[in-house]
């Protein structure tokens, strides 16, 4: 295999990488992907005006795309479609976020592999394929920990007055404070998840503070409660992270872990990296 193009995405950005044998990996960026929140023809779009693709340059043998919404072998298959039409290509792989993660963080080893970014998730990776997985309810109904999650809670504090003075000002100084503004723009926004991941920057901004050290370990405490926890592998194996959120938090991974007498691995802001290293055998 002389090329492989490898694409890693969530539901904010998409991590594309070309990896050639004998030379340096060429990266480029995009919005993020997620056809359970996009039509194929919005992903073929996205790709046109986001990707700078020259195919007399970059002409790879395989493409392997790992995103957040490819779970399903339907989603798989339109996916494998529409990536097949767009680059041409005739080997392409489809897998799941999950997927990443876990090729990315363990390779071969067995553990708890988990995603923190904008929205979240876990599985137990047996050092060869997922081998145990629950069901991920999404954006609505779940993603405990995640950026959206923790973004919805700063916005409850505001709006239901919990916030005290000094964080109330640095809400308004950064986001306004006109509630139905934020609400209408909530309502309409094609990617909710993706604002309300904005709002998890006051929490970076302003840790030590008590309430947002509070807001961070509530809902992250939900990850391990509602996720890890349902894992009994999770007990005598090492828990690996993936995620903005887990890498900017992971002072609160930590403790958590210890508090619940938990091992924990490695905790990487991207998986791009380790991909880059499970493919390079392939070359």
């Amino acid at each position: 295999m002389s090329s492989i193009l490898i694409a890693e995405s969530g539901s904010t950005k998409t991590d594309w990488c070309i990896l050639k044998k004998g030379k340096k990996p060429v990266f480029f960026r995009t919005s993020g992907i997620n056809p359970r929140l996009q039509s194929n023809d919005e992903i073929t779009k996205l790709l046109s005006n986001e990707l700078p693709w020259d195919k007399s340059v970059y002409d790879p043998t395989m493409v392997s795309y790992y995103g957040a919404g490819a779970g399903s072998k339907s989603k798989q298959k339109e996916l494998k479609q529409v990536l097949q039409k767009y680059f041409h290509v005739k080997n392409i792989e489809v897998q799941s976020d999950m997927m990443a993660a876990a090729r990315s963080l363990c390779n071969d080893k067995k553990g708890i592999v988990c995603i923190l970014g904008t929205g979240s998730n876990a599985c137990y990776y047996n050092g060869k394929k997922i081998q145990e997985q629950k069901p991920s309810l999404g954006y609505i109904a779940g993603d405990e920990g995640s950026g959206n999650h923790l973004g919805k809670r700063v916005l409850q504090y505001y709006a239901y007055g919990t916030f005290d003075t000094e964080l109330r000002m640095v809400f308004e100084q950064k986001y306004g404070n006109n509630i139905d503004e934020i609400l209408n723009r909530l309502y309409s926004d094609p990617f909710p998840n993706r604002y309300l991941s904005t709002f998890v920057q006051l929490l970076v901004d302003n840790r030590g503070h008590f309430m947002v050290e509070n807001i961070i370990e509530d809902c992250l405490n939900d990850f391990f409660h509602h996720h890890i926890l349902k894992y009994r592998q999770s007990w005598n194996m090492p828990l690996y992270f993936a995620g903005a959120v887990a890498f900017g938090f992971q002072d609160v991974l930590l403790n958590l872990c210890n508090q619940y007498e938990l091992e924990l691995g490695k905790i990487e802001a991207s998986p791009i990296q380790g991909l880059l290293k499970y493919y390079k055998k392939m070359l």
